[in-house]
């Protein structure tokens, strides 16, 4: 019998993920005695206990496993609470990260004070959106998803009162971003089909071309409202999509994101940078839970 030590360090996972596998019942054979999980020899982990489900896609894979068998303490838990949190912080989202992980891990907020009824819905929302984008990780990046990420987020807000918002629907009424002008509503169908059919022309997709895609799209700024939370949600897909370390763009960091995003035509790399920074972020995070990853 191995001890959870011994089982994660021979599978290569976090002691924590071993114990929560164990107390899932995810590992066959396993039994508590006293404190302490012992485990046999020849068990393996969940993950390859299925593998004709598996990709070669390991961090995709295991989000999955872990999202499907309610593994909390994991790499999906945190990534869900920091991505909703930092995405919907840097569009103006009261929610602190510590009421975002309460939503995430009761349904409840806690003791709060004002606190905007939208922001609990958004962020209720994005969790939704993310499991969205890894049911569809692998599927070419299309017009249906990306409605579908804009339809799931702003679905019961008060903007989805609106007849004129359009949720899940390109903008009807001319906006701005940043004081910039935007696609107007007319050209926004034809502008998406082209961003789309030059961007899935390429069968492999560099961080280069995720990243640019993102510029593309939050230029075009497609739907009245909404924008940079799905457009950072279709960055984290693309990545998984083409086995790149994902990345979550801190709010701390939104000042030299935003300065990326506007100053893309004259100078890539301040965007490239911060985008690459996010990605050294997440590969520390994919190190501790000890999830291998290609270097790219």
């Amino acid at each position: 019998m191995l001890t959870v030590s011994e089982f994660a360090a021979k599978w290569g996972l976090a002691d924590r993920t071993v114990r929560n596998y164990c107390a899932h019942g995810l590992i066959a054979g396993a039994i508590l005695k006293g404190k302490t999980w012992l485990i046999p020899d020849d068990a393996k982990p969940p993950f390859l206990q299925h593998k004709n489900n598996k990709t070669d896609n390991i961090l995709l894979d295991r989000l999955l496993e872990e999202r499907n068998n309610s593994i909390t303490g994991g790499i999906y838990h945190k990534t869900q609470i920091a991505l909703a949190y930092n995405s919907n912080h840097i569009e103006g989202s009261t929610l602190t990260e510590e009421q975002t992980r309460m939503i995430f891990e009761t349904r409840t907020l806690g003791e709060t004070g004002k606190t905007r009824v939208d922001d609990i819905i958004e962020a209720n929302n994005h969790f939704r959106c993310f499991d969205i984008i890894l049911d569809n990780a692998n599927e070419q990046l299309n017009e249906s998803i990306i409605k579908k990420l804009h339809f799931i987020l702003k679905t019961g807000t008060v903007d989805s009162t609106k007849s004129w918002f359009r949720v899940g629907e390109y903008k009807a009424v001319p906006n701005e971003v940043g004081g910039k002008t935007t696609c107007p509503p007319e050209k926004v169908q034809q502008e998406m089909t082209n961003l789309l059919n030059n961007y899935n022309t390429k069968n492999i997709k560099t961080f280069h071309d995720i990243v640019e895609f993102h510029y593309e799209f939050e230029t075009l700024h497609p739907f009245q409202d909404g924008n940079g939370r799905v457009g950072r949600l279709i960055m984290f897909k693309e990545c998984l999509a083409n086995n790149i370390v994902p990345f979550i763009i801190e709010d701390v960091n939104k000042y030299y994101y935003y300065r990326g995003l506007n100053e893309w035509t004259n100078e890539q790399g301040y965007l490239l940078d911060t985008c690459l920074a996010a990605q050294d972020k997440y590969k520390s995070w994919l190190d501790y839970f000890r999830i291998s990853y290609k270097n790219k």
